[in-house]
């Protein structure tokens, strides 16, 4: 029975960040460690971070700017920061990264996936707005999760640590970042995520005699590598997420 288990989310080839969090896992003696994906992408160290988690050999789910990266969107132009990335990754990276499943199932009990079960580059438990980001409605979120039968469901992609209980007794747990506290996007509606922080995200599930203890982990680590990779290869904004958390 799995009685303990971190997850870890949104890396963005943020090695430093990387690296933190795992010492801080050894660190605790966490043998199960899961990855919600969107793991290589950004201006930073793709090639180091896809080593590392080559070596980790740990279960990972396939996220959004993953998936760009091994197939980039037909018909539109590829930014700067993809050229960086593939230029960077070997064929046997994209290989590994291709095997990568859209989502995935640990005993029955956790349910692994990027955005939401059906799409990638949806949030889960955020809704947008023209003017606000707010958390999704429990009914929202439980039509998601239609055919879905763990009772935990873990996911990424907004960056920010959410905890939600629904009305059937399911928890949908939101990892956080492990590499990247806040960016700003376009879709569906011009939006930020932040958290304030430039710490290195993750979560810790320990179960317990009366159900899960959720532990959000912020782990310190060199952000200023981090910011300073950002920075030389053309990304300021990137830079400013990093070093403050805000966007």
């Amino acid at each position: 029975m799995l009685d303990k288990i971190a997850a870890i989310s949104d890396i963005h080839g943020n090695i430093w960040a990387l690296e933190a969090v795992l010492q801080d896992i050894e660190k605790r003696r966490i043998k199960n460690v899961v990855n919600l994906g969107d793991s290589l992408y950004g201006p930073l160290d793709p090639l180091a971070t896809a080593k590392r988690l080559i070596e980790l050999d740990i279960p990972s789910v396939l996220g959004n700017e993953d998936r760009i990266i091994i197939s980039p969107p037909q018909g539109t132009a590829v930014s700067p920061t993809w050229e960086y990335v593939t230029r960077s990754l070997t064929a046997q990276v994209l290989d590994w990264l291709r095997a990568w499943p859209f989502t995935f199932v640990v005993e029955n009990e956790l349910f692994l996936c990027h955005g939401t079960p059906q799409s990638d580059s949806a949030y889960l438990l955020e809704e947008v707005s023209p003017h606000r980001v707010l958390l999704k409605a429990s009914e929202h979120i439980l039509e998601e999760l239609a055919g879905i039968e763990q009772p935990v469901v873990l996911c990424g992609h907004s960056h920010v640590e959410r905890t939600v209980y629904l009305s059937d007794g399911r928890l949908v747990i939101n990892a956080g970042s492990v590499g990247l506290p806040a960016y700003e996007d376009d879709l569906p509606f011009p939006h930020k995520m932040e958290t304030g922080n430039p710490y290195a995200k993750y979560v810790i599930l320990s179960r317990g005699p009366t159900g899960w203890l959720i532990e959000s982990v912020a782990v310190p680590y060199d952000w200023k590598s981090a910011v300073a990779a950002a920075t030389k290869n053309g990304r300021p904004d990137w830079a400013r997420w990093l070093g403050s958390g805000r966007a």
